[in-house]
């Protein structure tokens, strides 16, 4: 099919009534009968193939509401941290009077609370957090809402403590486990946004009441009364989704009619979500083939111009940009700051060959120079070669801009989840409203190869944090014997993923029932695709120091009750990150090992495991936690993130890197690899025609490489 073919309507099924005005002009198919937005999305969008030269700067409106929240609330925020918070109202998607930037110049509205940047409290995820937050914060906790969470109402965070076995108390004190989500929502859910404006909440209603009721007959079991319970709780949250509409006026039970609306349904849906839930990732999902659809044809009818689509972009971004989560310093400082990964998906291929680069892909682009450069939405690019030259280059000059771009091979996520993927937080991919993940930070690989050598007790404090004789130390004070350590390496991960994975099962149990997603999941299939989202920190210390075990002479150095402290390292290694085989091959088994291991566990749900080599910003956190290692990282310094080489250690260049890091099996690590490059603009060229060139080069080249 060309871009062209889908111009005019084709035969179909005639749109159910009341949904004629808002279908006016598409192209009918499946979508029509049943709930299905990539079907609408392949029949009726219009693949864009011109450059960036039709676009248009801000609005007036646009920059009255940015110049209000800067001067009103973002500048405050930075003075104090947090701007404000709600210590009386628990958090609920109705649960807030409407609120405003300005309501004169709002052209998208709604906002968590009743005041931009105040903050909501979500103590159905544990009370402890939200007291601490509060407190860190300025405020005085209300002693009535605590003593509803803490007396009658039992928690998420009280659910997972009750059930945790000495084993995990250990592994999570030790940090040799960081950052599980058994205090605060565990994201990685990306409801499809869009079901409320294409199809309204009344028609999504009846289809959950539908599915629920087409179990009523089968007899009794633990899933028949789980399916039923969770299917009232959906239906009761688009209940309350229609009440948060009407507060601003806006009526959702019906489909959206216009470009305008279709934006204003789809934010309200996503507002909803974050109203109700605090998960690490609150991702969006893939919206601008959707979104232009009703823009081309809004743009053709007369009835919109392009200052106004952009207008309408601009500003549904604003809103993005202000989400904020009552969270802990602590929480802060895993994540080095104050994210919530409100990743936008563009970009990629359809499965009939059409690139899914629109109008909107632009605007969305767009609005970094527009609004200037910020981190949320997390906006991602789903990369191919073959994408039109116009997309390329203007991606490449807006990374070279704001540096506020990331980058994921389309190919890889396309061929494994489907043309309507998208990332939730950095890079975990998953199929919209049809999927969702069991989100379960990582294990600290680095720290599991110490302990192996240690026989289990902490390198740091000396504690015996595995069971007393379950493993053994190295002994003797001679060099390090590869053969010997990665045995032991290998019986380690044994304890530590075993660990791990018990945790998350009892995380995930405990957040269906007292922290259930209850909105975002209505904005699912009745029966969906669950993943178990597993992952790794340390990757490139812990090759690099079996390298120096291998390949050097490693000779450890206790301290006066026989910890293994340090390391005296005598001669050269092959260091992961520079396309050699013998560094490179060790990470990749070392990444296989643990996915092995993983997958021979039973999980939560029938989930599938998946693991990530993912560290973005918990790099630090973990490095914190963990002392001295054969390759000569030192204690307490930053892990490097993700799947990059060990800081300073690659010293063949940004290519190599990327030769290395694609060695690891994309089979093993199904929920992401990131790999984090820095490029100065004047390294890529001295015009600023040179440097987008090479940048579209070097995403090419890296890309090729990966895929074969």
């Amino acid at each position: 099919m060309t871009a062209t073919d889908n111009k005019a309507p084709t035969p179909g099924t005639a749109a159910p009534e009341g949904t004629a005005r808002a279908w006016d002009g598409f192209t009918t198919g499946d979508w029509t009968e049943q709930i299905d937005v990539r079907d609408f999305i392949q029949r009726n969008y219009r693949t864009y193939e011109g450059d960036a030269s039709f676009l248009s700067g801000p609005t007036d409106k646009t920059l009255r509401v940015w110049d209000t929240l800067e001067k009103e609330y973002l500048s405050e925020e930075r003075k104090r941290r947090v701007y404000d918070v709600d210590t009386h109202t628990p958090a609920d998607i109705d649960a807030f009077p409407a609120g405003y930037i300005s309501e004169d110049d709002d052209v998208v509205v709604g906002l968590q609370t009743d005041v931009p940047l105040k903050r909501a409290m979500m103590p159905n995820g544990g009370w402890r957090m939200v007291e601490t937050a509060i407190k860190e914060a300025g405020k005085e906790v209300d002693e009535d809402v605590k003593k509803v969470f803490t007396k009658y109402r039992k928690t998420h965070n009280d659910g997972v403590f009750d059930i945790y076995t000495p084993r995990i108390r250990a592994a999570r004190s030790s940090h040799i486990i960081t950052g599980l989500p058994d205090a605060y929502g565990r994201g990685r859910i990306i409801g499809d946004y869009r079901r409320v404006a294409l199809y309204g909440v009344d028609r999504l209603i009846e289809d959950k009441m539908r599915a629920k009721d087409a179990v009523a007959d089968l007899g009794f079991s633990e899933h028949w009364a789980r399916y039923r319970e969770e299917h009232s709780e959906q239906i009761k949250a688009l209940k309350k989704l229609i009440t948060l509409g009407d507060l601003y006026g806006i009526d959702v039970r019906r489909p959206a009619e216009n470009a305008h609306e279709a934006v204003q349904w789809t934010y309200m849906a996503y507002l909803g979500a974050v109203k109700s839930q605090d998960g690490a990732a609150m991702s969006i999902g893939r919206l601008s083939p959707f979104f232009d659809i009703y823009f081309e044809r809004d743009l053709a009818a007369g009835t919109l111009t392009e200052e106004q689509a952009q207008e309408i972009i601009d500003q549904f971004v604003i809103k993005l940009r202000i989400v904020r989560f009552l969270r802990t310093i602590d929480y802060d400082q895993i994540f080095s700051g104050d994210p919530y990964w409100a990743t936008w998906s563009d970009g990629g291929f359809s499965s009939d060959g059409r690139a899914q680069v629109t109008k909107t892909s632009f605007r969305l682009l767009q609005t970094l120079r527009n609004l200037g450069p910020a981190p949320e939405p997390n906006i991602t690019i789903f990369w191919d070669p073959e994408l039109p030259a116009g997309y390329k280059e203007f991606c490449s000059a807006i990374s070279i801009e704001t540096s506020s771009i990331q980058y994921e091979s389309d190919q890889q996520i396309r061929g494994r989840w489907g043309d309507d993927a998208a990332i939730a937080c950095c890079v975990s991919p998953m199929k919209v409203g049809k999927q969702m993940q069991f989100f379960g930070a990582r294990v600290n690989a680095g720290k599991a190869l110490l302990y192996a050598i240690n026989g289990g007790r902490d390198e740091v404090t000396g504690k015996q944090v595995t069971e007393p004789g379950l493993h053994t130390p190295i002994e003797g004070d001679g060099p390090l014997d590869f053969d010997e350590v990665w045995q032991k390496y290998e019986l380690m991960l044994d304890w530590v993923v075993g660990t791990y994975v018990e945790a998350l099962n009892i995380i995930h149990y405990a957040h269906d029932k007292y922290a259930y997603e209850a909105i975002e999941m209505a904005l699912h299939d009745s029966e969906i695709i669950r993943t178990m989202g597993c992952g790794i920190a340390g990757l490139s210390i812990v090759a690099d120091s079996l390298s120096a075990i291998k390949y050097a002479k490693v000779t450890p150095i206790r301290d006066e009750t026989g910890l293994i402290v340090d390391y005296r390292t005598e001669g050269d290694f092959p260091a992961y990150g520079n396309d050699d085989d013998r560094a490179d091959d060790i990470a990749a088994t070392i990444v296989h090992t643990v996915m092995q291991k993983i997958n021979a566990i039973p999980m939560y749900r029938d989930a599938i495991p998946t693991q990530s080599v993912l560290t973005i910003t918990s790099n630090v956190v973990y490095g914190k936690a963990t002392g001295n290692f054969p390759s000569g990282h030192r204690a307490g310094t930053p892990f490097s993130p993700g799947a990059n080489p060990a800081n300073g250690m690659d010293t063949h260049g940004m290519v190599a890197s990327m030769l290395s890091v694609g060695k690891l099996d994309y089979n093993d690590a199904l929920d992401g690899i990131s790999l984090t490059n820095t490029i100065t603009p004047q390294g890529l060229g001295r015009t600023e025609e040179e440097r987008i060139t090479n940048l579209v080069g070097i995403l090419d080249a890296g890309f090729i490489m990966e895929e074969d």
